[in-house]
């Protein structure tokens, strides 16, 4: 899973993405991986992993992975090579979905590169450049679509979808809006790899005494207001506070969260919301060797899964052995489990559920 953060200066966003990746290394106990300037790779944290390496005492535990790719310096023009976003925003075409960082709060010694908080023109202002950006590529799609239509008709269709894309983006409306009537269409559009098709998360991000008196203030509001418009998810974080629990060990974390009265992390809300958002759940496989998490789309049948193993898994799939993880550890072992009945012999119509521990049979 890749998570593309965009956001103007000063609203926070280099802040939270340096303690969500940070965070999210300590968490998992998996290094943080810099890849390249502005990307960085983090486990996803899933307390099952320890469970079944209690159980197994595997030699390793691989945990699912998630990317975050930060476009740095996104400014008014940077569609158009202002500021340092444009070197990004090829990074950003890539991403499974966009975390928009929006200011929240009121700090006097933090000046606003706007001069004044205001997070509908904050998000606005983001969605624009986006919206620039694709733009350009659909302008130079269509060029060429429009000559070759005109010695293929079988071009039309295509390029009539295109300019009906172009033409919600003159409107100032994200792509993603004509998504979710068709299929085929949803899927061409898709393929054309912009930016504003993408599914968006905002991140409000709150002072930390907003967050310590669970108080939802205007700016807020008005964010979640603007992004059901859109069908968009909100979820609320302070990034200072994020900040300072990312330099904490592990159980110091979990006290500062309890003096808080927080019951979870930013990150730990980020990957939740990510996960609803993308319809994405995680099969797990276990073993002396190793334990890990697959993740996998919601309905994805078995060979498909097996398949995110290896390529000849879901080729040569015969069937798959199935315990569910609460079954597996209130039974204490595998054994006992099968014994009660609760191993299944699943075949390749069955829709792997979360949670579900997997062993593959196949044949090649």
């Amino acid at each position: 899973m890749k998570l593309g953060i965009v956001g103007l200066p000063n609203v926070g966003k280099s802040t939270l993405f340096n303690a969500l990746t940070k965070a999210g290394a300590e968490s998992a106990n998996y290094p943080f991986c810099t890849i390249e300037p502005n990307v960085g790779v983090v486990a996803v944290p899933d307390e099952r992993l320890n469970v079944l390496n209690e159980m197994y005492q595997s030699q390793k535990i691989v945990p699912a992975i998630v990317e975050f790719v930060d476009i740095a310096g996104l400014i008014k023009g940077a569609s158009k090579g202002e500021g340092l976003g444009n070197q990004f925003l090829s990074h950003i075409r890539e991403v499974d979905a966009i975390v928009q960082v929006v200011r929240c709060f009121e700090n006097e010694n933090i000046v606003h590169v706007d001069k004044t908080v205001n997070p509908i023109r904050d998000i606005e202002t983001i969605n624009l450049e986006l919206a620039f950006a694709d733009m350009d590529v659909l302008e130079r799609r269509i060029s060429k679509t429009n000559k070759t239509a005109k010695s293929d008709k079988s071009l039309a269709q295509e390029l009539e979808i295109l300019q009906k894309v172009y033409k919600t983006l003159e409107e100032g409306k994200s792509v993603r809006t004509l998504l979710g009537e068709d299929a085929d269409t949803d899927a061409f559009i898709k393929s054309l790899g912009l930016i504003t098709s993408k599914p968006v998360l905002y991140a409000a991000n709150i002072s930390e005494d907003d967050l310590i008196g669970q108080i939802e203030n205007d700016y807020v509001k008005q964010v979640r207001t603007f992004a059901a418009t859109e069908g968009s998810e909100v979820f609320v974080v302070c990034a200072q506070i994020e900040q300072e629990l990312s330099d904490l060990p592990d159980d110091e974390k979990e006290l500062f969260l309890q003096d808080l009265n927080i019951t979870s992390t930013g990150f730990d809300r980020l990957i939740a919301a990510s996960y609803k958002l993308l319809g994405l759940i995680s099969y797990l496989t276990a073993g002396p060797q190793e334990v890990r998490a697959w993740t996998i789309t919601v309905g994805t049948k078995a060979p498909g899964a097996a398949g995110k193993i290896h390529s000849d898994f879901e080729r040569g799939f015969i069937r798959a052995e199935i315990v569910n993880f609460h079954d597996l550890v209130n039974s204490g072992s595998y054994t006992a489990a099968k014994e009660k009945g609760l191993v299944r012999l699943e075949g390749k119509e069955y829709v792997v559920q979360d949670g579900d521990i997997i062993l593959f049979r196949f044949n090649v």
